[in-house]
């Protein structure tokens, strides 16, 4: 029996479902398929953690979602310190310059997701199919039209991929990718620490790559992203934990005193991508499936959900304004939309890490230098402040203040 919807969605992370909660009172009627069923939330902190800027935790407030987090498992933060190492320059933000309260939030990705499918999953104009894949995807004028592995087949006037960074709904329309290999490797895990984090985001760049210190739930633990080159990332994962912990406290200058991995140890290849179409006629990309970034300033994610917020947000005028929604013309303003701010993240982002790449020492002084003179002079650290919380460039309307909105 074939099913018809209005929007179907390829992913049921947390991007996927952001989109399917903007469209939740509409009457648009959305399919949702996922691959995996998501498991319950640990005990023990989760080693995968996001960077929830305030913009995007405005855009949850909005959508009723904060609140279904298990709020004790979110970590404000209201500083955050940005060091060389073996170097004199150092930049410290606060909450207070840009007059808010916090920076951002730590949460744990699989928090996010879980608080996201409660909400998703009380939609009457939302199906699941799930645990189900694509298995085919014929494009035509009018509809798509979708098998699933499960032999179950979907007509929809849009399909949404946000089904990753390898995208297999990007790969079956032979979207080119502009990508090059960061050639480091993130090494994430959990941490406990001898000092207490204090609320406080860390981050210090060495000359292997940026390693940073994500305040989590409990005041002496902490999740940390260390990108180091791949050779390195093997041997590290390779020692015992006493060597493991040995190498992260030098590396760290035993800021917050001696480090105990908890757990696992994970290795994440980093790579950056850039799909040269975000829309074509029927379809639309959004999150990793559009772009991927290096995390060293945590922004991945943001940008992602940002791209869902906004789709959701042209999807209601399109038909409001009683027209087709998966016509390419009518995805013309996200695409170009999107693309701009990501492209501006991905200059950003490359920018910072060239920046900080390589010990020379006359680049070293260079370098310490324009960080002491960032840490010394308000407008420009109040602008990178800003950046960093997403309050910069063209917001969607979920993403701002209600009482900001038209």
């Amino acid at each position: 029996m074939m099913q018809s919807f209005d929007v179907t969605i390829v992913g049921g992370g947390m991007v996927g479902l952001t989109l399917a909660k903007g469209l939740a009172n509409s009457e648009l009627s959305i399919a949702i398929i996922e691959a995996s069923e998501t498991s319950e939330l640990a005990k023990s902190p989760e080693s995968r953690v996001s960077a929830i800027s305030f913009a995007s935790k405005t855009l949850f407030d909005n959508l009723g979602v904060w609140p279904l987090l298990a709020s004790e498992r979110i970590t404000p933060y209201q500083t955050m310190q940005v060091w060389e190492k073996d170097s004199f320059g150092k930049i410290e933000f606060n909450a207070k310059q840009v007059n808010q309260q916090e920076l951002g939030y730590i949460v744990e990705n699989k928090n996010l997701q879980l608080a996201l499918l409660t909400a998703v999953q009380q939609q009457k104009n939302v199906t699941f199919f799930c645990p189900d894949a694509l298995q085919n995807m014929a494009i035509g004028e009018g509809e798509a039209w979708l098998t699933l592995n499960s032999g179950k087949q979907l007509t929809s006037k849009l399909v949404v991929a946000a089904d990753g960074a390898n995208s297999w709904v990007r790969q079956q329309l032979d979207i080119p990718l502009t990508k090059w290999d960061y050639q480091h490797h993130a090494i994430v895990a959990t941490v406990k620490t001898q000092e207490i984090h204090q609320a406080c985001a860390r981050q210090i760049f060495t000359s292997q790559g940026p390693l940073a210190f994500l305040p989590l739930y409990e005041q002496h633990t902490s999740s940390i992203v260390w990108s180091v080159p791949p050779l390195q990332a093997e041997l590290l994962l390779a020692l015992d934990d006493a060597a493991f912990n040995q190498e992260l406290n030098r590396h760290f200058d035993n800021r917050l005193g001696l480090c105990e991995v908890q757990g696992y140890r994970q290795s994440i290849p980093l790579t950056m991508r850039y799909a040269r179409d975000f829309a074509k006629h029927r379809v639309a990309l959004i999150g990793d499936a559009a772009h991927t970034i290096h995390p060293l300033a945590g922004q991945g994610v943001n940008l992602g959900l940002m791209d869902a917020a906004s789709l959701g947000q042209e999807i209601l005028k399109c038909s409001a304004a009683g027209n087709d929604i998966g016509l390419y013309q009518h995805l013309r303003h996200f695409e170009r939309w999107r693309k701009a701010e990501a492209i501006q993240m991905i200059a950003s982002m490359e920018s910072l890490k060239q920046l900080f790449n390589g010990d020379n020492p006359i680049q070293k002084l260079l370098r310490d230098v324009a960080l002491t003179m960032a840490n010394n002079v308000s407008p420009l650290k109040t602008q990178f402040i800003k950046q960093a919380m997403g309050l910069q460039g063209e917001r969607p309307n979920l993403c701002l203040p209600q009482s900001n909105v038209k």
